[in-house]
């Protein structure tokens, strides 16, 4: 049955992040924040000990995802007491500049150091410590161009596993959830200078990363917060409609972690761990562009103007760290330590398959590129017809909670001690 939930404004979705072309992962989850990449011709066979191994680094302690633009490499790490920002040469993995983002975070259950990814835009990079350093630094020379102390600020909490979310940039704003007090849950900076241009909301603050998505013409930033689904105006923070989505943990902290999925042409997809789930959303859309209700680029807040269908809700997926790919109407994903693949429109489950841990997947032609939390690199083809492994390969060892990224033809993987850049394509 179809639940039907009240909300605050209006919405039919066109899913409307711009590419910026398949050679980058500049952000979190690649070029669309989907996980997905749109480069071809990967190596389907690879050797017993994989594919060629063009560098290996050593790096620290951490959990940040790797972003790749104009030949270099970015992520971040602790060493000792000290946590980093780090830019890497992508030739060679050669060092070339790293900027200290503040002390290290101890945290002795899941693993010392950062989370967060580090966002390019341009000549900018924007990262966020462990603590709650928010910085813009010059992307070229590692210099500080601003920064933002977010508990001082804006008086934000850090959550009880560090700050986590990545920074998303849309147009001249830099979007971050902070969890600040007195409606700065939700904060929108100017991305050159830092100035704040709005704040909205009052979620605790969660572990996932937001999105962007056009909606009848008008943008629209998602956010899953501590607490909710949100989606806000970019232009000054309304809130268009919320969901509520909690997750308790054994501890009892807010750990809604997985970043959304959008399924176009209007749907969403959001999935937690400690026995919550997944459910999808259809967003239906009551006012027409030209109802008198609707203004170019704006929608005029109405309790009334929109409504969001659950079409399904289920523990059938539980994205506790990693987030879901989608591929030709279904998802891939990660049920806890089980690696399944979902249909989008109904959660019916195609197949399920063990191997891979506490895994981590992308996606790229037609494929899906697996690395195992013990340093198993995988390959298999994005069917429901049943999971087909094409290759396997040890490439690390010890913890590995952090997502491959593919750019150029190279994959990047990282544990807590190296990082490692891998020819995916044969073609190094």
């Amino acid at each position: 049955m179809i639940k039907k939930i009240t909300v605050f404004s209006v919405v039919s979705i066109l899913f409307c992040i711009p590419m910026t072309g398949a050679a980058e992962w500049p952000q979190w989850r690649g070029p669309n924040r989907d996980g997905v990449s749109g480069e071809v011709g990967i190596l389907k066979a690879w050797p017993p000990n994989g594919p060629k191994m063009l560098w290996r680094v050593p790096l620290g302690e951490g959990f940040s995802g790797i972003s790749v633009s104009q030949g270099r490499v970015y992520t971040m790490f602790s060493k000792e007491d000290d946590e980093f920002v780090v830019c890497l040469d992508a030739t060679d993995g050669r060092e070339i500049w790293r900027f200290r983002s503040d002390s290290t975070y101890y945290e002795y259950e899941g693993g010392h150091g950062p989370r967060s990814t580090p966002t390019i835009d341009g000549d900018l990079l924007f990262a966020i410590s462990a603590q709650g350093k928010l910085y813009a630094l010059n992307a070229a020379s590692g210099q500080e161009v601003w920064s933002h102390d977010l508990p001082r600020k804006f008086g934000s909490k850090m959550p009880r596993w560090g700050y986590s979310i990545s920074p998303l940039v849309d147009g001249e704003l830099l979007l971050v959830e902070i969890g600040g007090i007195r409606e700065k849950s939700i904060v929108a900076l100017n991305k050159n200078s830092g100035d704040v241009i709005w704040s909205s909301h009052e979620d605790k603050l969660g572990y996932s990363s937001p999105i962007a998505i056009t909606v009848d013409g008008v943008r629209q930033i998602i956010f899953l917060t501590g607490t909710n689904l949100v989606s806000v105006s970019p232009t000054d923070g309304t809130i268009y409609w919320k969901y509520s989505w909690q997750t308790r943990g054994r501890l009892g902290f807010d750990v809604n972690a997985a970043t959304p999925v959008f399924i176009p042409p209007d749907k969403v997809f959001i999935s937690t761990g400690y026995g919550t789930g997944a459910a999808v959303l259809q967003l239906r859309a009551f006012v027409s562009p030209d109802d008198d209700r609707a203004t170019t680029g704006q929608v005029k807040a109405n309790r009334d103007a929109v409504r969001i269908e659950e079409i399904w809700k289920s523990p059938i997926m539980e994205n506790k760290l990693a987030s879901s790919v989608l591929y030709e109407n279904h998802l891939y994903g990660f049920d806890n330590s089980i690696l399944k693949c979902i249909e989008v429109n109904t959660g019916e489950e195609k197949w399920k398959s063990r191997g891979f841990g506490m895994g981590t997947v992308i996606l790229a032609d037609g494929h899906l590129i697996l690395l195992s939390d013990r340093g198993k690199l995988g390959l298999a083809e994005a069917t429901p017809a049943g999971y087909r492994e094409k290759a396997s390969a040890k490439v690390l060892s010890g913890r590995c909670w952090t997502v491959p990224a593919l750019a150029n033809g190279k994959l990047y993987v990282r544990n807590l001690e190296e990082i490692v850049c891998l020819d995916i394509t044969g073609t190094h």
